[in-house]
């Protein structure tokens, strides 16, 4: 009996080849294989060159806990009314900084897109982006610094400029990715490109860019406490000072300053960028 319930008909086999195909080969590790060790090595060379104190690591975390102690087991208070007024500072560089990418990005990007400027224009703005990028925002404002000097204007400066590149590359990915119904409506009627971009493309694109814009002011918020270190004014400098007089109980009250201002940016932000992307609601 149980052989005849285990026992398969002889062309139970070929049925279920033809049906489902042959079954496919087992796929080889080869290739990720050698990536993983490709990848490994790449990390252990870098380690290697940082020349990192191995017997030092294991006290690190006490280092660590020990220095946060001294910060915020009783932080001073003293300073505070400074440090809203320089918390405020860096705001207004973040946001004059986002305003001045915006400004230039938008344009500047949807003649980046495929659908908008010539090849020769597009080449040309995607490789003046690209090179932006390169530079990190802390270069930009030590340049700067010989022209404007120690003023929260280079900062700002600074977030402008360095923001352009990347939000220049988001503005003509978003025009790209939009589809293309209204687009060829307005050309159908006769539309050039300027009028297709003016009544097809920015209606459809308007708020991903908003959106973006407000994201840029998230990101300067938190990079001008950054600039600060070097002099470019804002929360960011009285950090630099304290920190270099170990002066840990003002270093933890700043600390607490910045993380609550950010996060109210971020969170007002990101309240605005939903209603954005919600149509309002």
């Amino acid at each position: 009996m149980t052989q005849l319930l285990t026992h398969k008909p002889n062309g139970t086999d070929n049925f279920s080849a033809r049906a489902f195909g042959p079954v496919p080969p087992k796929p080889s590790k080869f290739w990720p294989t050698l990536w993983a060790i490709l990848a490994a090595i790449v990390v252990l060379v870098a380690a290697g060159g940082l020349q990192i104190s191995w017997a030092d690591l294991p006290s690190l975390p006490e280092r660590i806990a020990n220095y946060l102690w001294l910060m915020f087991e009783s932080p001073n208070w003293e300073k505070l009314p400074r440090a809203l007024f320089e918390t405020w500072r860096s705001i207004s560089m973040a946001w004059v900084g986002a305003l001045i990418c915006v400004l230039i990005s938008i344009p500047l990007g949807m003649l980046a897109a495929n659908s908008v400027g010539p090849l020769w224009l597009r080449t040309g703005l995607r490789a003046i982006f690209a090179v932006i990028r390169a530079v990190p925002e802390v270069i930009i404002a030590l340049v700067l610094l010989t022209v404007t000097g120690l003023t929260p204007l280079t900062g700002a400066l600074a977030l402008g400029i360095a923001g352009i590149g990347t939000q220049g590359k988001w503005v003509y990915e978003t025009v790209e990715s939009a589809q293309d119904g209204a687009s060829e409506a307005v050309r159908a009627a006769g539309g050039s490109t300027a009028e297709v971009t003016r009544w097809a493309i920015w209606p459809a694109v308007a708020p991903a860019l908003f959106s973006y814009a407000l994201y840029r002011f998230e990101i300067n918020i938190r990079t001008s406490a950054v600039l600060g270190l070097v002099g470019a004014g804002g929360i960011g400098s009285m950090l630099s000072n304290y920190t270099n007089y170990r002066q840990w109980d003002t270093v933890g009250m700043l600390l607490i300053v910045v993380i609550i201002a950010t996060m109210l940016m971020d969170a007002i932000s990101g309240a605005i960028r939903r209603r954005l992307m919600n149509g309002g609601k």
